[in-house]
């Protein structure tokens, strides 16, 4: 991987990081809205933005990869109605936390999938994570079982999408893969939100809009960086998402955590790291 490829990969990481967290912000000031609703204007709100650019660039709509685009699309936005039902129950920053064990389940899957191995060290730091998630649920009881539940569904679903991507890989624009994404997100949101609507008011369409374009930002960018390197290597710049999503949601949202909550992201967030610093270290 050259080194020019590797520090656009951190950049659009970054970039995306920053995105996906001001988005998740706006979620939880929405908390009012269904799932199905929040994840029809985030889509249609990014989806103004992806065809145009499609056709200013004169690239082609349909890709080549059809049937994977589909499936990358079912898994993301399934993951997405998951993860903002989720925040309705709990705090941002716990949910976008155990969205995180997404990593986990890649790499189970593609021992499933791509038999890959996992070493006995590898599985140790994916214990240190899930011990993590118990210390996040199992001291506080405030904290709802169905939220905690969606989340790391949300988390599973994610984990689809790495694999989808990768198995694209350079294979596809980016911006077709987020549009395939934004176009079927769009449409399921839409026809549940048919039999389910709640009427926003004129700072709530405000508020709607904008959250599909910092969506949109936050896919392309890190869709982009996923192609750009290696899932184990770009990866870690994603947790800094957490930090800025407690940071804002304490800020503006007056979010409080408790130090076992604190205590538990860390563990998380560190069995993840440890692993992924096995991986490049020793597998690589």
């Amino acid at each position: 991987m050259k080194g020019s490829s590797f520090l656009q990969a951190v950049g659009a990481m970054l970039l995306s990081t920053m995105s996906f967290a001001v988005m998740n912000i706006i979620v939880k000031y929405l908390h009012d809205f269904g799932g199905h609703q929040l994840v029809f204007f985030r889509s249609l709100g990014s989806l103004m933005i992806s065809m145009p650019l499609l056709r200013i660039q004169s690239i082609p709509m349909w890709g080549n990869n059809i049937r994977l685009l589909v499936l990358r699309g079912l898994a993301g936005v399934t993951s997405m109605f998951l993860f903002f039902s989720s925040i309705k129950y709990i705090p941002v920053g716990t949910a976008t936390t155990l969205r995180y064990v997404a990593p986990i389940f890649a790499a189970i899957l593609a021992v499933l999938v791509w038999k890959e191995k996992i070493r006995p060290l590898q599985w140790l730091f994916f214990l240190m994570s899930f011990v993590g998630i118990f210390i996040i649920k199992g001291f506080d009881a405030e904290l709802q079982l169905l939220g905690v539940f969606m989340a790391i569904v949300s988390a599973f679903f994610t984990a689809m999408v790495f694999l989808i991507i990768q198995k694209i890989g350079s294979t596809e624009h980016s911006l077709v893969i987020v549009n395939y994404f934004m176009l079927i997100a769009t449409a399921v949101g839409g026809i549940v939100c048919l039999f389910d609507w709640k009427q926003p008011t004129a700072m709530e369409w405000v508020w709607l809009l904008v959250l599909g374009v910092f969506g949109f930002f936050g896919q392309l960018f890190m869709t982009k960086a996923f192609q750009l390197a290696n899932a184990s290597s770009i990866a870690p710049f994603k947790y800094i998402e957490v930090v800025f999503v407690i940071g804002i949601g304490g800020w503006l949202l007056e979010e409080s955590y408790p130090w076992f909550t604190i205590l538990g992201i860390l563990f998380v967030i560190l069995g993840l790291l440890l692993n992924i610093w096995y991986k490049t270290r020793y597998l690589s």
